[in-house]
């Protein structure tokens, strides 16, 4: 028996277990596309998988639904794979160790991967059960999109006939989306000349913070573990000689980093210095992000010492200026939707490599002239210092258009279903929704799913109830939808 058997709705949470035992980290999904094509062998439908993975399964309509419009449930399979510090998982072999705690599903150890895998198991659910009243369904799963919607990007949708699609990528139940944010990832690359140094060697870290996704927590005034260590380092270097060996922060453009790590060299005398500074920035981050980040911690252990490679001092002077200078988070709000962040960015990776000082951000904006904006202040900044500049994943905003038809048909069956009015909203968040509005003329779209906290974090949670009324809301609307 499954950690989740006996949970309602019973078939949602069985694939979403199995589905949590096959892994499925962006990049590597052909094994979860695959046993996707098997599900629809074994219920004799209709389906296709192309090069890049992704999988549409068909559905006839359901008796008296032969002349209602086709529908599409669209939701992606990847995941992004973080763990605990000194976890052993392996995400390239190892399923989710899934757990329950009271109306919460959980992973140990790792992220949950509830984004968007109930989207995948809602889909299956609904796949499997001929007891229900639809229309004509296309079941589309993409693969990659939390690298940038490749899959979506790659994907023909020249073979769909639907004209609304449902989209499951949400995670506030009560809230029906009906636009988002286009985006990018911007690379950056600058050059660095080492010299050997010697001297005692000390691992600075920072670490404690609340992370969580660059988009939809962008604005909630989380710190970036990457930023803070540039501020730190050039806080350092007014008040003492010290070198740089080492630096690596996060590892997704999409996740605002939680930790970073610098190895450093100074003199056998500057200890006390170190401590001492460290302890009153410790001190000045509490402060600066009291109410959202309480466990800020700055770190230094000796590691070490001797001789051993270091940033000569002009390409140290060109890192300190360049992470001192580098935009992150809110660039500017929406003056047309109030309280919707417009444009931002994210500083997900920093990684110091022998010849290269690397250097990725995560791009939004709901303007795209404000997106290829700072995209060209990030490309500045970036060859201006003797660097390389590349954007790539771009993806169109999803634009907002009132009142449409499936918007009025979702509104009307959330308050049939649950006697309240819904939420209609923009994000600021990237949903596949803007590439298919792009593709395909005329769709009519809106974004919804059940309740999940700290997603892109080991914290991630699934509400159990909220699952279940998310899925009796979406057979009452493919139900309705004639």
């Amino acid at each position: 028996m499954g950690v989740l058997t006996g949970l309602q709705p019973e078939r949602v949470f069985y694939y979403f277990e199995e589905l949590a035992g096959i892994p499925h980290g962006s990049g590597n999904t052909r094994q979860i596309s695959d046993w996707l094509t098997e599900f629809a062998r074994e219920h004799h439908l209709e389906w296709e998988q192309d090069a890049s993975g992704n999988v549409i399964i068909r559905k006839p309509a359901s008796a008296g639904y032969e002349n209602a419009p086709t529908v599409i449930l669209q939701g992606h399979c990847d995941m992004v794979c973080e763990k605990t510090p000194g976890s052993a998982h392996d995400f390239a072999r190892d399923g989710l160790k899934l757990g329950v705690d009271g109306d919460d599903i959980y992973a140990e150890e790792t992220t949950l991967g509830g984004d968007d895998g109930i989207a995948v198991a809602y889909m299956m659910a609904i796949l499997e059960d001929d007891t229900l009243a639809h229309p004509a369904l296309e079941a589309v799963v993409t693969v990659d999109e939390e690298i940038g919607l490749l899959g979506a990007a790659a994907m023909d949708t020249s073979v769909l006939k639907g004209k609304m699609l449902l989209n499951l990528d949400s995670e506030e139940e009560g809230i029906l989306t009906v636009s988002c944010a286009g985006g990018m990832t911007s690379v950056m690359e600058l050059p660095v000349g080492r010299d050997e140094v010697s001297g005692v060697w000390y691992q600075v870290e920072i670490s404690g913070l609340q992370g969580g996704h660059s988009g939809a927590e962008i604005h909630k005034n989380r710190a970036n573990a990457n930023i803070l260590m540039g501020r730190l380092l050039h806080g350092l270097d007014l008040r003492m000689d010290f070198a740089l060996a080492e630096l690596e922060g996060g590892n997704k453009d999409n996740a605002i980093p939680r930790s970073c790590v610098a190895q450093i060299v100074i003199g056998s005398d500057g200890e006390e210095t170190l401590y001492g500074y460290l302890e009153t920035m410790q001190e000045n981050f509490r402060k600066e992000y009291a109410g959202s980040e309480k466990e800020i911690s700055v770190t230094a252990r000796k590691t070490g010492s001797g001789a051993v490679p270091v940033l000569n001092p002009v390409s140290m002077q060109k890192a300190l200026f360049f992470l001192m200078n580098l935009p992150d988070g809110v660039q500017k709000m929406s003056a047309q939707i109030p309280g919707l962040v417009e444009t931002s960015l994210n500083l997900g990776i920093l990684k110091l490599h022998p010849a290269v000082l690397e250097a990725v951000s995560g791009v939004r904006s709901s303007v795209g002239s404000a997106k290829d904006a700072l995209g060209e202040k990030l490309e500045y900044l970036t060859e201006f210092l003797g660097g390389e500049y590349h954007a790539q994943g771009g993806y169109p905003a999803w634009e907002y258009q009132a009142d449409t038809p499936l918007q009025k048909l979702a509104v009307s069956t959330y308050e049939e279903l649950f006697h309240k009015t819904p939420k209609v909203e923009a994000i600021h968040a990237g949903l596949e929704c803007g590439l298919f509005y792009e593709k395909i003329p005329g769709l009519d779209s809106i974004s919804f799913g059940p309740d999940m906290k700290h997603i892109h974090t080991t914290e991630e949670r699934l509400s159990i109830s909220s699952t279940e009324r998310t899925y009796r809301y979406l057979r009452k609307l493919l139900e309705n939808i004639r």
